[in-house]
């Protein structure tokens, strides 16, 4: 026989998504005239269940609950009981079969799903800030970084700046340029925030020269000459200085050997980096 008018109340130590989303898919296999789900996120107490059964007794209703911690998920089943209130514990049959299988304790702790999502769109950002500010395509970006990298053209700074984006790090890029002008913001920031770097003038010839290569130009053009790139690397010098930033030297390191030695430096200088791990 269909019941109409089924309130269904959803409770959740966390934000309730996961109770929603399975009810809604299950309850779409059946027809009903009427129904309603009445979401209560972040329940953490008895009082609070008590005030939900108390309501829930009065309706034609379910209680449907994703509960984590044991004390509340045992004390809405006793009062359920108690009352004659039907019940569904959504979580307990998957934890306590991967419980099994993984012959280990679940940690018991709420919301950790939605910590993992905020984490993961914490590193997006990131990226999408890497890209946005990168080469010093817009200098308002180097006040609202978390680490800004300076350097001429070809010493790591994009692939430096994806890889930290990747430990949920805020990173622009300015190239360094004798002809042209630096930003006045790199001036206004703490100076922990700069990392320079620098390069083995012949290892960067190489460097250089392949990148023309790659744009089918011609190796002997002034970008990859030993004249320029000392120009270019004296030029690099003074800025650091004058800035007072550390300074690391790329020459034949992986982006991720640099981008340790990065996060070391700033760590000991006392920059406080919040990089998600």
């Amino acid at each position: 026989m269909e019941k109409d008018n089924l309130i269904i109340y959803l409770i959740s130590d966390s934000i309730g998504e996961t109770a929603e989303q399975v009810t809604k898919a299950a309850i779409s296999q059946f027809t009903f005239n009427t129904y309603e789900i009445r979401r209560f996120p972040f329940i953490s107490d008895k009082e609070q269940i008590i005030e939900i059964i108390k309501e829930a007794r009065e309706e034609n209703s379910i209680l449907v609950f994703t509960m984590v911690i044991q004390e509340i998920k045992d004390f809405i089943i006793q009062e359920s009981k108690k009352w004659n209130i039907p019940y569904i514990d959504i979580m307990s049959p998957v934890i306590e079969g991967l419980e099994k299988v993984l012959l280990s304790s679940p940690k018991r702790e709420a919301g950790i799903i939605r910590k993992l999502d905020e984490k993961y769109f914490k590193r997006v950002e990131a990226i999408e800030f890497a890209v946005k500010y990168d080469d010093g395509k817009d200098p308002r970006g180097v006040k609202k970084a978390d680490i800004i990298l300076i350097g001429i053209s070809r010493t790591s700074k994009t692939p430096l700046s994806m890889y930290l984006a990747h430990k949920n790090l805020k990173v622009a890029n300015v190239p360094l340029v004798p002809e042209v002008e630096l930003p006045k913001e790199l001036f206004e920031v703490s100076p922990k925030k700069i990392i320079g770097l620098t390069t083995d003038p012949m290892k960067l010839i190489e460097i250089r020269q392949e990148r023309l290569k790659s744009l089918g130009l011609k190796r002997e053009a002034n970008y990859a000459s030993i004249e320029r790139i000392l120009e270019e690397l004296e030029y690099a010098d003074k800025i650091m200085k004058r800035l007072s930033c550390p300074v690391i030297d790329v020459s034949n390191k992986a982006v991720e050997e640099s981008a340790s030695i990065i996060l070391k430096i700033l760590r000991e200088i006392g920059y406080e980096l919040d990089n998600g791990n």
